[in-house]
């Protein structure tokens, strides 16, 4: 079990990460120097193309959780982890033609000005403050779960990588805004894959090519990948993780600021549409490196498992404890790969740290003071990732008193962004939906989210529910752990368990987005039926996107019944006139709107006549 710790090589390819990622940032302060407004900072001008806005997405969304938690997992419980690939196609599909053409032609910046748009500023208001302090949890676990596995295998500090990761995220963000956050990212996206690829081949040829390692991998049942079995409280099925594990990523892509910041900063809403479908085939290709990872561990250690012979502490060791036994003998190449997850951590804590920015200016900051000049705005937008660099670092240190709380910590990430995904489906898809129900609906959606959520960590479900897969530690040379091992097996009085811990709380994780969004979609629906449904007269018809249009296209009455009055058959409709005044009479916010609505937003609505300045449907 002896393995090597970190040696000066791998320190030397670390820390060249992390000074690259720092020069992007200098770069694109250089360059853009005399570009000083708020909305060139924030969204880079809407002047970036689809291919590197493609890699920071899927470098965003794979954090080091994905580079560390994903291979383990498929070495426990087998390859059915692979099924993701058909949920992330539905959720780029659901995004690029649902929610994205909605935001991206109002001309928004921060995805809760829709909100007030469409409801009111208190409804935006309560939405932005969810967002905030799930986004800081979320992002401080992010950065300290990765330091915490690879500081007690690889002997790398602990809070020297926090406090790195911390100063180095803030200070790209900081001096080159969006375009440098989105530049380090396709980089860093590069570094992951790099460091799959280098571990996939070192450990398939240490494992006698790729045929044996299949055969070790269809032996040891880890290919066993559709479970058709529909029980809801099974860990991974094939509709937990199709259907649940859709809920889930559309929580956290279709309606997060983080995606639709960069989606908006596209130059065309065709530039941002292919961006999302490129973004598709990263998310795969990290999808298959990352279970292939775990295959050729599982041959690697199939008769001698590091967890069970105790010489590791934790699931999420056992990637590092690979990298550092296979490449043993190359200094280096560890480094690399420690290069790989923390490309992943710092891709996504840049994005977050941009995306708080974005949402405090633009929801908190402008409201407050709305003749904040140019440059101010600019000051004030930098002054706000120094504020939540400091504050996502310091919740790193707030992560490592939380002890066993981190995996709860982790799922409210699931458990905020299901509610949110239903306030934001309530008012793109609902025209009858009002501000009580989407108030009233995200509360229940929340209060939903989080009675599971809470509940499945007090009392987690039965062992039946989620069985890891046999492993052996029959090669093992166990020392002393022989007797721990033995106590282990000792059986235990059960504990009193409530009738819900066996039922409701015992639901698979990836629904708690599922019951979090339908929760509040329903009660958001029957709060505004009761107390009187928008009329559609009062809706501009860019806010709306009339998804019965795909159901009952053979029928033109029955789709304009299902439109509730929202006016997408006009065929004449002046936008400097028609579409702010129908908004100052529902919001008042007419000029919030009108603004919006510039040369270059009106060339992204189809059938716009710049001569005539009107629009043909």
């Amino acid at each position: 079990p002896e393995v090597k710790k970190f040696v000066a090589w791998d320190y030397v390819v670390f820390a060249a990460l992390f000074l690259v990622s720092a020069s992007i940032g200098v770069f694109f302060a250089v360059k853009e120097r005399k570009k000083k407004t708020s909305k060139e900072f924030l969204v880079g001008g809407k002047q970036m193309t689809c291919g590197p806005i493609a890699f920071s997405l899927t470098s965003s969304f794979m954090s080091a959780v994905t580079v560390l938690g994903t291979p383990s997992e498929v070495y426990r419980y087998g390859a059915s982890f692979v099924l993701f690939f058909l949920s992330y196609a539905l959720v780029i599909i659901f995004t690029a033609e649902l929610f994205l053409p909605v935001f991206y032609r109002s001309g928004i910046t921060s995805t809760y000005e829709y909100l007030e748009l469409r409801f009111n500023k208190i409804v935006r208001l309560a939405a932005t403050l969810i967002y905030i302090l799930q986004t800081i949890l979320y992002t401080g676990i992010v950065v300290y779960a990765p330091s915490l596995a690879l500081n007690q295998v690889t002997g790398f500090d602990l809070w020297g990588s926090v406090v790195a990761t911390g100063i180095v995220c803030t200070f790209y963000c900081t001096l080159g805004g969006l375009k440098a956050v989105v530049w380090t990212d396709a980089f860093q996206m590069i570094v992951m894959v790099a460091g799959f690829v280098t571990v996939l081949i070192r450990g398939t040829t240490l494992n006698s090519g790729p045929t044996k390692v299949w055969e070790d991998a269809y032996e040891g049942s880890r290919l066993n990948i559709f479970d058709f079995d529909v029980d809801p409280l099974r860990r991974h099925t094939f509709w937990t993780i199709v259907i649940g594990g859709t809920f889930t990523w559309l929580g956290l892509y279709g309606v997060n600021q983080s995606t639709i910041q960069r989606c908006i900063s596209c130059k065309s809403e065709k530039h941002a549409k292919l961006a999302l479908y490129l973004n598709l085939l990263g998310l795969w290709t990290v999808l298959v490196c990352a279970v292939f990872c775990g295959l050729v561990m599982y041959s690697h250690y199939k008769s001698c498992d590091p967890w069970t012979a105790d010489f590791i502490s934790a699931p999420d060791q056992l990637m590092p404890y690979f990298v550092m036994d296979i490449f043993s003998s190359m200094p280096g190449v560890p480094g690399l790969f420690v290069a790989c997850a923390f490309s992943g951590t710092l891709s996504t804590v840049a994005a977050s740290i941009n995306a708080l920015a974005t949402v405090t200016f633009e929801d908190l900051v402008k409201k407050g003071f709305p003749n904040i000049s140019e440059k101010m705005s600019t000051w004030i937008s930098k002054g706000l990732c120094i504020l939540y660099g400091i504050l996502c670092t310091s919740m790193a240190a707030a992560a490592s008193l939380l002890g066993g709380v981190v995996q709860a910590s982790l799922s409210i990430h699931g458990m905020c962004g299901g509610p949110m995904l239903g306030l934001f489906t309530l008012g793109i898809v609902f025209p009858c939906a009002n501000w009580k129900g989407a108030i009233g609906g995200l509360l229940a959606g929340i209060t939903l989210a989080f009675w599971v959520g809470t509940g499945s960590f007090i009392y987690p479900a039965p062992p039946t529910k989620s069985i890891p897969l046999q492993l052996s530690t029959l090669n093992c040379t166990l020392a002393n752990s022989t007797e721990a091992l033995v106590m282990a097996a000792a059986p235990t009085a059960a504990p009193d368990r409530p009738f819900l811990a066996d039922t409701w709380y015992s639901l698979s994780y990836l629904y708690f987005s599922a019951m979090g969004c339908l929760g509040c979609a329903i009660i958001g629906l029957l709060i505004s039926f009761i107390t009187g449904p928008n009329k559609g007269e009062d809706i501009p018809p860019v806010l709306i996107k009339p998804v019965c249009n795909l159901f009952c296209f053979w029928s033109e009455r029955l789709k304009a019944f299902l439109w509730c009055g929202v006016r997408h058959d006009s065929q004449e409709v002046d936008f400097e006139k028609n579409l702010p005044k129908v908004i100052t009479n529902k919001n008042g916010t007419n000029d919030t709107f009108k603004n919006n609505i510039d040369k270059e937003n009106k060339r992204q609505f189809p059938g716009y006549n710049p001569e005539e300045n009107s629009y043909t449907n």
